[in-house]
């Protein structure tokens, strides 16, 4: 795949990553370290001030700066009402912070020889031949559709360019909540089965939409393994990394340092959340690639030093080093214009399951970051970051809905790397 982003998102990549290293010794890219006792005062400050505003009911969070920890603290309350507050050993629901595991878990397979980006995903799920695209309706109502021009490839499926339509309030919306292929009860060969049924939203690779393109990842996992994702994932990511808290399910004795979710209705408040607890608390046939995990700090620190240190750490190897370089490399060519909220996040592409930062911050409103680093969040206002650059990985949790419309993200960026100035 030719195109100009993806070439100079390379080259950039590769840049970085030969100023990081000379022979076997790291050479320090900045003089002084990002993360100063100036700078942890900073965080404190404004992570602190979202609780004593009333906008979230507890934050946390974690960095480590050339493998050491510069900076942890919580700030408020994992549960308000029971006065129980948020500390290092709070588990919380990370949602999409479940994908990039899922694509780490995908590209376990891929450096076998599994499969290539570009094979048609129909190769290995002939659940997904033959893809139709709903174009409109004729006067009678009667969905118009015509022929993919091209297959759905895997590469799609990493890059949310396959064309799985969301729910919605359009006729091809409600034909995708009528086949509840999400819902918990299918396991993954239902949940792959109803959605390939169901036509497409725009062509295979024309357009970016975020969608259930992990979930299908999962499915694709269990069927070139021959293994139950669940189990998959587990042995050959999170047990490997120690990531023993990283779970689907919550067993009883961990429930205590489980937080509540809570919603904000309002300038300074909040609700409690309790339609999501059954998610973890019981066990469900529907194993998710796209969210679905909860985790704690130190566990997903675990994962992110993994992808910093280009697929090991202390001795265990996850990936290799070209893989983690391929995941973290823009994968959208210039021709893909439709970006759905892509473009909030910031002067980014989009990898393997993680937003890649191809350029400064064009404004002072923009999200703080560092060319060359990869992320992501959750849909419970939870965010994550890896900066080869500087050697930083960062994370941050809180259980805030909806999504982060406190400008929470880009102040804790902000924290750490400073105002952002423009030039």
């Amino acid at each position: 795949m030719k195109t100009t982003s993806i070439s100079i998102a390379i080259a950039m990549l590769a840049l970085v990553l030969s100023c990081k290293e000379t022979g076997n010794e790291k050479v320090q890219t900045t003089e002084n370290p990002i993360v100063s006792d100036s700078v942890k005062q900073r965080i404190d400050s404004v992570l602190k001030s979202f609780v004593d505003a009333g906008d979230i009911a507890g934050v946390s969070a974690l960095i480590y700066e050339k493998d050491k920890e510069v900076y942890f603290n919580a700030f408020g309350f994992a549960d308000v009402e029971a006065q129980k507050p948020m500390d290092r050993s709070t588990i919380v629901q990370i949602y999409s912070m479940t994908k990039p595991v899922t694509g780490t878990a995908l590209m376990t397979l891929f450096e076998e020889g599994k499969f290539q980006l570009d094979d048609p995903l129909e190769k290995y799920a002939p659940e997904f031949a033959d893809m139709k695209v709903y174009v409109g309706e004729d006067s009678s109502g009667k969905p118009i559709l015509e022929d993919a021009r091209r297959p759905i490839t895997i590469r799609d499926i990493t890059r949310h360019t396959a064309g799985f339509a969301g729910i919605g309030d359009t006729p091809l919306g409600k034909m995708v909540a009528e086949a509840d292929a999400l819902n918990r009860n299918n396991n993954l060969v239902e949940m792959a089965e109803k959605m390939g049924k169901l036509p497409l939203q725009f062509h295979p690779g024309e357009e970016w939409l975020y969608g259930p393109c992990v979930d299908v990842q999962a499915f694709l996992v269990e069927r070139i393994s021959g293994m139950p994702y669940q189990q998959y994932v587990r042995e050959h990511v999170l047990d490997k990394l120690g990531m023993e808290e990283t779970r689907y399910f919550i067993p009883e004795k961990d429930r205590k340092r489980f937080a509540a979710l809570y919603r904000r209705t309002g300038k300074g408040t909040i609700e409690r959340d309790t339609l999501t607890y059954s998610n973890y608390l019981e066990k469900w046939p529907l194993t998710r690639g796209g969210s679905g995990l909860t985790s704690t700090l130190d566990d997903y620190m675990k994962f992110a030093r993994m992808l910093v240190h280009e697929g090991s750490i202390d001795s265990v190897e996850i990936l290799k080093p070209e893989t983690v370089q391929l995941m973290a490399t823009n994968q959208l060519a210039d021709s893909i214009t439709e970006r759905h909220f892509l473009p909030s996040k910031g002067q980014v592409g989009f990898g393997i399951d993680f937003a890649v930062r191809t350029a400064p911050p064009a404004n002072a409103d923009e999200n703080n970051g560092v060319v060359g680093e990869f992320f992501w969040d959750g849909a419970a206002s939870t965010l994550f970051w890896v900066d080869p650059v500087n050697d930083l990985t960062a994370v941050m949790f809180v259980q805030l809905f909806p999504y982060d419309q406190i400008g929470l993200h880009k102040s804790f960026r902000d924290a750490v790397y400073g105002p952002i100035e423009v030039e």
